[in-house]
């Protein structure tokens, strides 16, 4: 059932001509969006417009109407659909001057503009349902529905008649709708910042990050799963996506993980929580942040500075499981003697840490996104150019240029249907209502409050996109974070947070899906184990909620204490979490070490004294335990 909810179209590699044209449209495509994004001065409803029309191309083109269609065929209907988003792309393009120039509400619309309104909003949803499933499509419907017929709900929920034209007016001719912030942000900054991932990674920057996490942690007790946590949390930064992610390090990880002896659904959930994590970890970030930073008003910079604590922290209970459990079983690490020396690492792909110097350069110095991505870009192949291994020629870039286009077809996807939905939330005032209900569940309390946010955000990002996953939790639950008085920043990084987090969460958990076909493990297997070794994750965000210096807001002595308490929570977490420090832990201790991690969590000198006494308790109590059974089996020894 989840399987049929949320499976999307075969995805396409069409053969022959068919094939050559459609890949000449994608790196055209990708050629028309940097010089749109950086150089041209058309207004941003046109660049939107002009990006959703190329994109839906690519969709039928490239995505089957069925998980069972031709993988190399591209079908009569399908290019019929292409062809009629062509059509309503450049009726929309000709009259962007006067969409941006009439009256919402008061300058009626025409014929062919309903028309064509009507097309377009049909292609996207058909694209939306082969992009990202049924599951998320399902949900725009009911958002749609909602729009069209809610006036026939009472109470709290019920809204004024909306008739059609009124619906399109919004939706369509609108940027509070379709062409609005998500697909905006999918025309610029994130097509640029995954051209620049799929540049460095074609130039072998993938190669270098995985050798240098190899370096300096193959050899250690756990190496291999030590080296998927280092190296697809450095690939996943660049990347954004976790499924992505997975495919790309996993694919290379996982096996070798199984080699040296661990268990295949713990090497695939090591692999999905170290992957989930790079979408959070600065400078690049995902596609979200900078959808964050476009909602929120907040610049890009100082949201990835404000994230840089927590996503570190993220990967220390991760870290802490995965030692643990190879000192647990006794699993050795990597031979040293097959990992090259780090001189010759640096020598080869040092110059990759350049690109990433720039971007962070850039957006420091108050540079657009938009132009630190296209400076990062420049750097990569500044870099190519320089390392004769990985120079990159013609064909080379024509392939960079159209695999990008490729993988922002399901952004783009998941975008418009996210702008549908803004849209309907726009004309019923839904979050208002939403934030309503939430209070009648929760009160005032702020804890009880962020817990139902929390869970609230993970349903609905399941199966979903993250940007789409954020952009529904934001536009329907930032508003009680703002009516608890929780900072703007940190009420929109914990619906983040919880949004990257559906990824890996069940029964869903998109991540532990394309795990499973590389470790042959049922998927909900892996994705319970990531949720495990992840755990931290779902508890941080509480914690910069309560202690705003981890996300940098105090003093440097306020910052380090909230660190230090941070930090020695989590490791407490890892212990409960695993069974293991020294020895195996009983279900009772461990308890007292996962209440005591929590206290630490929350901060506050009080809060840490109480959870030190907690701690010792507990290890006291398993000492005591440990002391019992020895002596119970002695004589039978």
């Amino acid at each position: 059932m989840f399987k049929f909810f949320f499976s999307t179209g075969a995805r396409r590699a069409p053969e022959g001509l068919p094939g050559h044209l459609v890949k000449a449209f994608a790196a055209g495509t990708a050629v028309w969006v940097v010089y749109a994004a950086g150089f041209s001065r058309a207004d941003s409803l046109t660049l939107t417009m002009t990006f959703l029309a190329l994109m839906l191309v690519l969709t039928f083109t490239l995505i089957g109407p069925l998980p069972t269609s031709s993988r190399s065929r591209v079908g009569l209907l399908d290019w019929v659909l292409a062809a009629l988003s062509v059509a309503a792309g450049a009726y929309f393009v000709s009259q962007a001057e006067e969409i941006a120039q009439r009256i919402t509400l008061l300058d009626p619309l025409s014929a062919y503009d309903i028309g064509f309104a009507s097309l377009i909003l049909a292609l996207t949803i058909e694209a939306m349902r082969r992009t990202v499933g049924v599951g998320l499509t399902s949900i725009v419907l009911i958002f749609l529905a909602y729009n069209l017929w809610g006036d026939h709900l009472g109470g709290v929920l019920g809204h004024g008649e909306i008739s059609y034209d009124h619906f399109v007016d919004i939706t369509i001719f609108t940027t509070d709708g379709l062409f609005g912030v998500p697909l905006r942000v999918a025309a610029t900054y994130a097509f640029l910042f995954v051209l620049f991932g799929t540049a460095l990674s074609k130039a072998g920057g993938a190669q270098f990050f995985y050798n240098l996490a190899a370096y300096l942690t193959g050899g250690a007790v756990g190496g291999p799963a030590k080296i998927a946590v280092v190296s697809s949390g450095l690939y996943g930064t660049i990347s954004g996506s976790p499924t992505s992610d997975v495919v790309t390090t996993g694919s290379v990880t996982i096996p070798m993980m199984k080699t040296m002896g661990y268990r295949s659904s713990f090497a695939a959930a090591v692999e999905v929580a170290a992957s989930t994590g790079g979408s959070l970890l600065p400078p690049v970030m995902g596609a979200a942040a900078f959808i964050m930073a476009e909602y929120t008003g907040i610049a890009y910079a100082e949201i990835a500075l404000a994230a840089l604590i927590p996503a570190l922290l993220y990967y220390v209970p991760i870290y802490l499981q995965v030692h643990l459990r190879a000192t647990k079983e006794g699993l050795r690490g990597v031979d040293r003697s097959t990992i090259p020396p780090l001189g010759q690492i640096m020598k080869d792909g040092g110059l990759f840490i350049v690109p990433l110097v720039i971007i962070s350069w850039a957006l420091l110095k108050g540079y657009t996104p938009t132009y630190s991505a296209l400076y990062g870009l420049a750097g990569v192949v500044g870099v190519a150019t320089l390392r004769r291994a990985t120079r990159m020629g013609l064909r080379d870039i024509y392939d960079v240029l159209s695999e990008t286009s490729f993988r922002m077809v399901a952004v783009a996807g998941a975008c418009a249907a996210a702008g549908l939905v803004i849209g309907g939330i726009t004309m019923t005032g839904l979050a208002s209502k939403f934030s309503t209900l939430v209070f009648m569940i929760s009160g005032t309390d702020v804890l009880l409050s962020l817990v139902i946010a929390a869970i609230l955000t993970t349903l609905l990002g399941m199966g979903m996109p993250t940007p789409s996953a954020y952009i529904l939790a934001a536009v329907l639950i930032s508003p009680v974070m703002q009516s608890l008085g929780i900072d703007l920043l940190a009420g929109h990084l914990f619906v983040l947070y919880f949004a990257v987090m559906s990824a890996l969460t069940p029964p869903v958990a998109v991540a532990a899906y394309a795990a499973s076909a590389i470790a042959d493990e049922n998927p909900l297997v892996i994705a319970a184990q990531a949720v495990k070794i992840a755990i931290g994750a779902f508890l941080i965000p509480f914690a910069f909620v309560y202690q705003p210096s981890l996300l940098l807001n105090g003093s440097i002595p306020q910052i380090v204490f909230a660190v230090v308490s941070a930090v020695a929570g989590l490791a407490l977490v890892a212990v409960a979490a695993e069974g293991y420090w020294r020895g195996h832990y009983g279900r009772g201790p461990r308890l007292l070490l996962f209440g005591a991690g929590l206290l630490m969590l929350f901060g506050g000198w009080l809060f840490c004294a109480i959870a030190v006494g907690v701690a010792l308790l507990g290890w006291v109590w398993n000492r005591a335990m440990s002391s019992g059974e020895h002596l119970t089996g002695a004589p039978g020894e």
